[in-house]
């Protein structure tokens, strides 16, 4: 048994509220986990958004008990179970059969920054934007025409379109906030308009100091020395780019995508957990 022992137990919350947020799309989530070089990287795929979730999370300095390393692909749902917040440590499950995706992950090398993403809060008025066109397009459609068909024709159409002047397609950012990967800026839009979040392990995620640790683990993925990396107290966005793939990066976490195209499943090489 393999037990991954983390740098605190607020890493342990945070892998807790993504993998919670993960198992909400999908119930059967499975995801590839890699451990090494003080950083522990999880890789997920939410179907409904056509995209590639990276949570990374730092390890102990005896981060790994059980064996030098860790490349393995496991149930979201167990593994969510086998961690425990209080001891900061995470009880690695049996490994599953991955589903095709988890076989080839983006680029471990070359990103490079893209420019022209929108500032965060102008990302997440386009999801809202996106969200308020999809409802009144649906209610628009005649009652022989309302199915599941049109709506998928409908939410394709939407979720496709891509951002400024970027390759990004929309549903890469939606993805990015149902994950909660863009609380901070949605923090600054709630506190603006005097709502409150709630949600148990999920909330537990947003305390004090999430913002230097995730930002820090975000940063060890890159690839690239400097460009994931995030202000200890300030949330920061970056479009990256490699090997024909894009990369919105945050504090929080990362959403991948093909350029020009859905999520893809072949013909590059792995992402390695590579710290800056």
């Amino acid at each position: 048994m393999t037990v991954l022992r983390l740098a605190d137990a607020g890493e342990a919350a945070d892998l807790a509220a993504f993998l919670a947020r993960l198992i909400h799309y999908d119930r059967g989530a499975a995801v590839r986990l890699q451990a090494g070089n003080g950083v522990l990287a999880v890789f997920g795929r939410p179907p409904s958004f056509e995209v590639l979730a990276i949570r990374t999370a730092r390890l102990a300095a005896d981060g790994v008990a059980g064996g030098p390393g860790l490349d393995v692909t496991v149930s979201a749902g167990e593994l969510l179970e086998g961690i425990s917040e209080a001891a900061g440590s995470v009880t690695v499950p049996a490994p599953v059969t991955g589903p095709p995706w988890a076989g080839v992950l983006p680029p471990r090398g070359g990103w490079t920054r893209v420019p022209g993403l929108p500032a965060p809060e102008a990302l997440l008025r386009a999801v809202s934007a996106a969200v308020a066109e999809f409802r009144a397009r649906d209610e628009a459609l005649p009652p022989q025409r309302r199915n599941r068909n049109e709506r998928d024709r409908i939410g394709r159409e939407i979720w496709s379109r891509t951002l400024g002047d970027t390759e990004l397609p929309l549903r890469a950012v939606h993805a990015a906030q149902a994950l909660g990967f863009l609380r901070g800026a949605q923090a600054g839009a709630m506190a603006a308009s005097g709502s409150a979040g709630a949600g148990s392990r999920a909330g537990t995620a947003l305390r004090a100091g999430a913002v230097s640790r995730a930002g820090a683990a975000s940063g060890a993925v890159s690839g690239t020395a400097g460009v994931a990396g995030a202000e200890a107290s300030v949330p920061t966005l970056a479009l990256l780019a490699a090997g024909g793939w894009l990369r919105l990066s945050t504090p929080y976490g990362s959403i991948a995508v093909r350029a020009g195209g859905p999520a893809g499943l072949a013909g590059l090489s792995g992402l390695t957990v590579t710290p800056v």
